[in-house]
């Protein structure tokens, strides 16, 4: 659906299954997330991004690297309808193999779906989210053009170490401009 100088962003296949469900059982991978995920959850959560496709025209994609053709995670855009100031809101989302990291992959695709999001949907914004801690995607969210707006206490972690979450957003007026 979506292609960049070196990945694919595609819709899902049974063949991602495996690799997916490896993916979220990584506690490495999960550790900005309140915990890993077993397969059936993997299975159910594919499931859902076809129908969010189907529903919005737009979902978290299978990542894949052009010339290795290997499955390496997601990127893309989600309708989040949380309880919190900012929803519902679309946001562009990444998780990616630890073995793929620091190489630019999540950058290269989130910007992808910025434009997807902005040219394709007519977006006005789109937001990304992480725990505060969670440095390497707050530098994603940044090398991708997008601006702080806000602290907020995610609401479907009330109590958790991960609640403190931090908010970016871009808008499609600044974008074009870029």
């Amino acid at each position: 659906m979506l292609e960049t100088e070196r990945l694919v962003l595609r819709r899902w296949c049974d063949a991602d299954r495996d690799s997916f469900a490896r993916l979220n059982a990584d506690p490495e991978v999960m550790h900005y997330f309140p915990k890993t995920h077993d397969r059936k959850y993997s299975d159910t959560f594919i499931d859902k991004m076809q129908e969010h496709l189907e529903t919005h025209g737009y979902t978290l994609l299978a990542c894949e690297r052009k010339e290795e053709g290997d499955f390496i995670g997601f990127v893309g855009l989600l309708q989040q309808t949380f309880e919190a100031r900012f929803t519902p809101a679309v946001e562009v989302g990444w998780r990616l193999h630890k073995h793929t990291w620091g190489q630019g992959y999540a950058t290269e695709a989130a910007k992808a779906c910025l434009r997807w999001g902005f040219e394709e949907h007519l977006l006005d914004e789109i937001v990304s989210m992480t725990y505060i801690g969670n440095q390497p995607s707050i530098r994603v969210m940044q090398k991708i053009g997008m601006k702080y707006k806000m602290h907020f206490e995610h609401s479907k972690l009330p109590g958790h170490w991960l609640e403190k979450h931090i908010l970016y957003t871009a808008h499609r007026v600044d974008w074009r401009a870029e």
